[in-house]
């Protein structure tokens, strides 16, 4: 399954309602499950960005479907990559002329 990483910021709603953190993640974790991905980890960072999340979806449209949800919440912002594990990359370095 596709790997993916989001960094986070809090928007200032979510920096005023903070202590809710715990609870929200938990329902992210529902929602990512719900259209069959899994959250790997979640890291709370210092320094430009306030988290870390890595996770595991079927393709980008579920993928997209949970950053733009979170995003519409309005208590974070992401910023969400593509990740390849070291045997795809080596997989598509392989490809190469």
């Amino acid at each position: 399954m596709p790997t993916y990483i989001s960094l986070l910021k809090y928007t200032q709603q979510g920096i005023k309602d903070i202590k809710d953190s715990p609870g929200r993640i938990d329902a992210i974790r529902k929602s990512i499950e719900a259209v069959g991905g899994k959250m790997l980890s979640f890291h709370v960072t210092m320094g430009q960005y306030d988290g870390v999340a890595l996770f595991e979806f079927p393709d980008d449209r579920a993928a997209a479907t949970i950053a733009l949800g979170v995003g519409k919440l309005g208590n974070a912002s992401t910023e969400t990559m593509r990740a390849f594990t070291e045997e795809e990359f080596a997989e598509i370095v392989g490809r190469l002329d």
